[in-house]
């Protein structure tokens, strides 16, 4: 078992990935136009998107979400969401900052998660799900409360698997006697690498589909060898 110090960020870098990831929720629920969404729909898809991954990982530690424990989240994941609605147009065309400030705040996420569930004495594995769980949680609530299919199970840009990597790349080190500032900063390069390059070059697991077809191929090969 691992244990080691929760990673610290300034609260200011916090809060900045919380209003990143109610930006992108707003815009993205913005887009559908047939919903209908009013202010407060959309106020509220930004919010959950902007912290929702975090008090899915509290609420799995059985600790008080760390977005009830101060006026700021709320506040500023509000004002966000309103913020990304209201320019949706204006962001549309810096979408590569949006991109990247993405990317950031899922290194950011992952690596507070996973290094405060190692940090409450789970072990190795367990802390990884709840990184990885952190990072992207904010994104699955908002699927479920627009009524979409869950993002991070269909085929796209490596969004889960960044998370997942960067999560094993601190607690690796972590075991490794590295100091968890090092760590948290290394698995939020590592996540936010991955993450640009899969958008980059459209990287992606392989469709199961995909794989079904293969298996297809290959027994078709072998019966016409035989």
């Amino acid at each position: 078992m691992v244990v080691a110090q929760q990673f610290e960020i300034p609260l200011w870098i916090d809060l900045a990935a919380t209003a990143a990831g109610a930006v992108q929720g707003a815009m993205f629920a913005a887009q559908f136009k047939d919903r209908r969404l009013d202010l407060l729909g959309v106020g509220i898809i930004g919010v959950v998107t902007g912290f929702g991954g975090g008090m899915l990982r509290d609420l799995l530690l059985n600790q008080v979400p760390a977005a009830l424990q101060s006026n700021w989240y709320i506040l500023v994941a509000t004002g966000a969401a309103l913020l990304g609605m209201l320019l949706q147009r204006l962001f549309s065309r810096i979408n590569v900052a949006i991109v990247i400030l993405d990317a950031l705040s899922l290194g950011l996420f992952c690596a507070i998660g996973a290094s405060k569930a190692l940090s409450v004495g789970l072990p190795v594995v367990p802390a990884l799900f709840i990184g990885v769980v952190a990072a992207v949680g904010g994104g699955m609530l908002r699927d479920v409360l627009l009524g979409l299919p869950i993002g991070v199970m269909h085929v796209g840009s490596l969004y889960a698997v960044a998370a997942g990597v960067g999560a094993l790349f601190l607690v690796g080190a972590t075991a490794g006697g590295a100091d968890i500032t090092v760590a948290g900063i290394g698995c939020v390069i590592v996540t936010t690498v991955i993450r640009l390059l899969a958008v980059r070059f459209g990287w992606s697991l392989p469709e199961q589909r995909t794989l079904s077809t293969l298996r297809r191929l290959r027994r078709q090969r072998g019966g016409a060898l035989d």
